[in-house]
């Protein structure tokens, strides 16, 4: 068991040494987290935020004056040696240091997620992947440079699609069909929301009003439903899915075919619905007759379909799951082992002229959806996460899909060069 894993790290002295780029409140939580436990602390934490690193390791109960701050690779060795924490405004020193075994990724913007990773990936480390932006976009390449490293690469547990990847496992394993795996949305879906359109409500909730806003338009539920289809080599049944109203004990009603009077076109796909969140849900059969009948007998429901539902996630608080599955295990929570069948596409948020910059999730120019890679392939989609920084060379209404004719892409971008060396790769494959 995990937990005896990281008790015998606790109790032999050892532990499992973390660096963690992303303070704000993902990254904060999870240092408070590694503190309660056994066998794993946050080693060297990473903010562009000049400050931040250290409140957050002062937060989690860090005494100040075992915090080093410094972007010096050599001081911050020899400050590790010294049984000392990092406090750093530098992502890349978190990648080069040795002393780390394994490298979370927070930030949230796919730029820094792709360098994070790929520069962690090159120094040997294990990775964990908080920022799914990044991994809906370049997780199947990123997967491919860590086996080859002998490394992992890894989403975290907790978050939606990590949670969703735990009930599929156990439906799958046990031999049953899985027809539909998903999530639930707290907000109702406004595609063309802005920081400005929630800026009372995030106050309220104490959230920067950006990460609201890719929660109201629907961006990053599209970005975690892209992440899980392609593990499990799930689709969307229709672009931007269906996103019904559903509770719990109506999962397996509506999650199912339109032959049975469900909602969905065919089997093997990703959703989402309202009234379920925080949950996950995956929606099963069977055609084994005594099966059927000992489901019913344990009051899962009358059949022919069933649905798992697991009403939370704990999103950062999990994270520490997947770092010791990653480290001691060797192991995988979820990634892209197969060329990806599912693309987060960006669309205009508004009437957007040539010239304009476009900026990242939750901003004022675009938002997201979900559409098959096949597709997104054939209508030349402008994927999501390669999106923010790039310039429009063209005008694009709003509510259209962006293309990659449209735009011009950062040449020096880290996501950009993966995204290419991605697409080269599964064109090889296939």
């Amino acid at each position: 068991m995990l937990y005896d894993n990281l008790l015998e790290l606790e109790q032999s002295g050892e532990q499992i040494s973390v660096g963690l780029v992303g303070a704000g409140q993902m990254g904060e939580g999870l240092i408070c987290q590694m503190e309660m436990m056994n066998g794993m602390r946050a080693v060297a934490v990473a903010d562009n935020a000049p400050g931040r690193a250290r409140s957050a390791l002062c937060e989690a109960g860090v005494e100040a004056n075992q915090i080093v701050e410094t972007d010096d690779l050599s001081l911050a060795a020899q400050a590790i040696t010294e049984n000392r924490r990092i406090a750093t405004t530098s992502a890349t020193l978190i990648a080069n240091l040795e002393q780390l075994d394994i490298v979370v990724e927070a930030t949230g913007v796919p730029e820094v997620g792709a360098r994070v990773a790929w520069e962690s990936i090159l120094h040997k480390k294990h990775v964990v992947q908080m920022n799914v932006e990044t991994d809906a976009t370049v997780g199947f390449v990123l997967r491919r440079m860590a086996q080859a490293a002998d490394v992992i690469y890894t989403l975290t547990a907790g978050d939606e699609p990590g949670a969703a990847m735990e009930l599929f496992e156990f439906a799958y394993s046990l031999g049953f069909q899985v027809i539909c795996a998903g999530k639930g949305k707290n907000n109702p879906l406004n595609t063309f929301a802005t920081p400005n359109d929630v800026i009372k409500q995030a106050t309220a909730q104490a959230m920067n009003p950006k990460m609201l806003a890719s929660f109201v338009d629907g961006s990053k539920t599209m970005v975690e439903m892209t992440s899980l289809g392609n593990a499990l080599g799930f689709v969307p049944d229709v672009r931007g899915m269906h996103g019904p109203t559903a509770v719990p004990k109506t999962l397996d009603t509506t999650f199912i075919p339109k032959s049975d009077g469900g909602i969905l076109s065919q089997s093997g796909v990703v959703d989402y619905a309202r009234g379920v969140a925080p949950g996950v849900f995956v929606v099963f059969t069977t055609e084994q007759p005594k099966v059927m009948r000992d489901l019913r007998y344990l009051r899962l429901g009358d059949g022919p379909y069933w649905a798992l539902y697991r009403p939370y996630h704990l999103a950062n608080l999990e994270t520490p799951i997947s770092i010791a599955r990653a480290v001691l295990k060797q192991e995988t929570t979820i990634a892209t082992e197969r060329p990806p069948v599912v693309e987060a596409i960006a669309l205009a948020k508004r009437d957007l002229k040539a010239g304009d910059a476009i900026d990242g999730l939750g901003g004022y120019t675009i938002f997201g959806s979900i559409e098959r890679a096949s597709v997104a392939r054939e209508q030349d989609l402008l994927p999501l996460g390669l999106a923010p920084g790039s310039m429009l060379i063209r005008d694009v209404a709003q509510g259209a899909p962006i293309t990659y004719a449209d735009v011009m892409l950062d040449p020096s971008s880290t996501i950009v060069h993966l995204r290419r060396l991605q697409d080269q790769m599964i064109r090889e494959i296939e």
